[in-house]
């Protein structure tokens, strides 16, 4: 994929610095602290609270003992939704805003960038035992492995709807540069004991406070942690993007969920950002009077006069 000079929509959108990105490109995965102030999140909060609550299950997990590896089980993902969600726009649209746009555009070194996986995850003290092995996420976002180009891979965003801290279940990493000193340079592979306890001794922190952003590559080695407080939750987004026309990875496919709260997507987001959906941008060859005509038929409270200005010029 060829590479090409990104403009940036503006200093409004640019919540992050190149040391973040220097921070990504050479580790696979930083945390920027208060990326979204607490007020622009309080709606999103305010529908995980009703969507899911705060308390936990009054049954404890059974922790795994000390020195041994987690896993992967169902009860891991009870509390998964995705997008379109039921509840606000501003929960909707929070997957799509501007600023996860610019950063995505950014890392992966392109000015078109699509949505491919956006989901909640709420997790309590006790309803599940949360540990995880190490591993690379790749697995289930392409049938191949991560691309030697970065413009061919994804960027993972984990949008923090609570405080997370490592009592309450945070995200743990391997940078890229110990893995590789590890495990050879580009291994995403780490199937027995010895690897993952090698792995477990670099271990890294993603906890961060309501607000921070993780952002973190699919061949990044990173694991779940149990949440250990008692009533303790921990509320995330978790977003992926990539660049448009990457047939290669995959997560979601929007149009299979065509029955769900789109309307609050498609009539209060911007050409921009339905463009991450594979919405074609005003003047495309999309769109005609017919296509005009019958879309506006589809989704009566969709804005459509950009695209139909733009069609008559």
């Amino acid at each position: 994929m060829l590479r090409e000079e990104v403009v940036l929509e503006g200093d409004k959108n640019q919540r992050f610095s190149e040391a973040d990105c220097l921070a990504w490109r050479r580790d696979g995965a930083v945390v920027i602290e208060n990326f979204f102030a607490k007020d622009e999140l309080a709606v999103a909060i305010a529908d995980f609270e009703r969507l899911y609550g705060r308390q936990g299950e009054t049954d404890a997990a059974e922790f795994k003992r000390e020195g041994s590896f987690g896993g992967f089980h169902p009860k891991q993902f009870k509390n998964i939704d995705t997008l379109p969600y039921a509840g606000s726009v501003e929960l909707n649209l929070l997957s799509l805003h501007p600023a996860l746009l610019t950063l995505a555009q950014s890392l992966l070194g392109t000015s078109q960038v699509h949505l491919y996986q956006s989901h909640t995850w709420a997790k309590f003290t006790g309803n599940a035992d949360y540990d995880q092995s190490f591993h690379c996420d790749f697995g289930n976002h392409t049938l191949l492995v991560p691309s030697d180009d970065v413009a061919m891979r994804t960027v993972n965003f984990v949008i923090y709807l609570s405080d997370v801290t490592d009592d309450l279940g945070a995200f743990h990493y391997v940078t890229k540069p110990d893995s590789d000193a590890l495990l050879g340079p580009g291994s995403v592979f780490a199937n027995d004991p010895e690897t993952q306890q090698q792995l477990k001794s670099r271990e890294h922190s993603g906890a961060a406070p309501l607000g921070s952003l993780l952002v973190y590559g699919i061949d990044v080695f990173h694991r779940g942690t149990n949440l250990t407080r008692p009533k303790g939750y921990r509320y995330t987004l978790t977003v992926s993007y990539k660049a448009a026309g990457n047939d290669m990875v995959g997560f979601h496919v929007w149009q299979t969920a065509a029955n769900r709260q789109w309307d609050a997507i498609i009539s209060h987001g911007t050409p921009q950002q339905l463009a991450a959906l594979g919405v074609p941008l005003p003047g495309a060859a999309y769109w005609t009077s017919r296509t005009l005509s019958l879309c506006q038929m589809r989704w009566p409270e969709w804005d459509m006069r950009p695209y139909s200005d733009a069609a008559r010029k």
